[in-house]
Order: C-alpha cells, then sequence, then structure tokens
C-alpha cells in the first residue's frame, strides 16, 4: 500500500529557508520510496535532476511562485529555464488578482503562455489559491485552466493562509472532469487525510510529509 501510495505524492520542500542538506533529504527519500516527484523552488531543479535522472522521480517546480503576480513573460522565461534544467513538471499560480477582477481573459492567456512553452516537455499544473478564491471563482479559474490546455489544477500554494480541503477538491474535479489531473496540497500531514483527498478526487497530493505519511504517522510541516 506505502509504494503505491508514494506515487500520488509530490515530495514539496518550498520553504525560503530551504537548505540543500534539506534538498539532499528530499531526493533521497524519493528515491527510496517512489515518490512521484519532488517539488522544489527553481533554484534547486539542476541538482535534484542531477541526482534523480536514473530513477522514475520526476523534477517538480513551482513559476510564479507564491503569489502569481509576476509577468506572463516572467512566468515564460522561469519555465523555460527550468525545463532546461531539468523539470519536467511545472506548477504555476494564476494571476489571483486578475481573475478576482474578472479579467478571465487575461488569466487564461497567462496560463496558455506557460502551457506553450511547456508543450512536449513538461506537465503544467495550475495553482489557483483556493484559500483565496468564493466558489463561482474556484470554478472560474479551473475552467480557464482547462481551456487553456493545462494538465492539472492546483489547489494551493501553502503560503496563503489555508490548503487544500475535501469540498475544494471535490468542487474541482466535478468542474474539470475526468481530462485533467487535480492536485492537493497546502496541510496535507497524514495518511487518513492523504486518503480522504484521493477519495474526493486527487490524483495528486503536494506534501512535505510524505514519508510520514505512507508510514501512516503524521507529520508537522505545513505544506
Amino acid at each position: 500500500m506505502s509504494a503505491d501510495l508514494a506515487k500520488y505524492i509530490d515530495h514539496t520542500q518550498l520553504k525560503p529557508d530551504t537548505t540543500k542538506e534539506k534538498i539532499v533529504r528530499i531526493v533521497n527519500e524519493a528515491r527510496e520510496h517512489g515518490f512521484a516527484s519532488v517539488c522544489v523552488n527553481p533554484y534547486w531543479v539542476p541538482y535534484c535532476y542531477e541526482n534523480l535522472k536514473d530513477t522514475k522521480v520526476r523534477v517538480c517546480t513551482v513559476i510564479g511562485f507564491p503569489l502569481g503576480a509576476t509577468s506572463t513573460a516572467s512566468k515564460v522565461s522561469e519555465t523555460k529555464q527550468a525545463i532546461q534544467d531539468g523539470a519536467t513538471e511545472v506548477d504555476m499560480v494564476i494571476n489571483v488578482g486578475e481573475l478576482k477582477s474578472a479579467n478571465d481573459e487575461a488569466v487564461q492567456r497567462d496560463i496558455e503562455a506557460v502551457v506553450e512553452e511547456a508543450e512536449g516537455s513538461a506537465l503544467v499544473k495550475v495553482i489557483i489559491e483556493t484559500s483565496l478564491l468564493d466558489h463561482d471563482e474556484k470554478v472560474r479559474a479551473c475552467q480557464l485552466a482547462k481551456t487553456a490546455g493545462a494538465d492539472f489544477v492546483k489547489t494551493s500554494t501553502g503560503f496563503s493562509g489555508g490548503g487544500a480541503t475535501i469540498e475544494d477538491i471535490a468542487l474541482m474535479r466535478k468542474t474539470v472532469g475526468s481530462d485533467m489531473g487535480v492536485k492537493a496540497s497546502g496541510g496535507v500531514r497524514d495518511l487518513a487525510s492523504t486518503k480522504a483527498m484521493i477519495d474526493a478526487g486527487a490524483n495528486r497530493i503536494g506534501a512535505s510529509a510524505g514519508v510520514d505519511i505512507i508510514a501512516g504517522e503524521t507529520g508537522t510541516s505545513d505544506y
């Protein structure tokens, strides 16, 4: 069961005070347990790629993180560099302010530009930051990500005061249907909550507590 569960988990280390020691640890843990990916800030992508390229563990990174308020050109540039460095998954943050301003065209263009840059090289997961959105905004964000051609929608950065909830995962899955992935991230720390997220429709879990989760224990990290 732990091996099957590990394949759902993006083993994550995104905090601003992340040290090389912590990156080495999550890489070694990912190699040992067979997690879906390690998810790290762009700076650490080359190291992770070099040390995981002989495994099935993917290297995931974040784009426009954590606010989503960088320019589209910056997000595209980040994506290009990340792929060159070895990332095969990119988790981009939408422009939350533009979504809340009902400027859906700008939000969609932003996502499309990253999708186009990543095409054929990396999966694109779109972080909609559910804790900042109301019901209708969550639905619109998912619809825009789907129309833009993204591969996944993802709940949270883990840096905006709230993380994944069962209700949000169910809503996101209902909105995108079976054609897209749904990633739960932020506050998933134990086996029970991980299983509940999967049952609600998540097919990827972002967590720094991956080792604790598959061991049936409770992690302490907020992400």
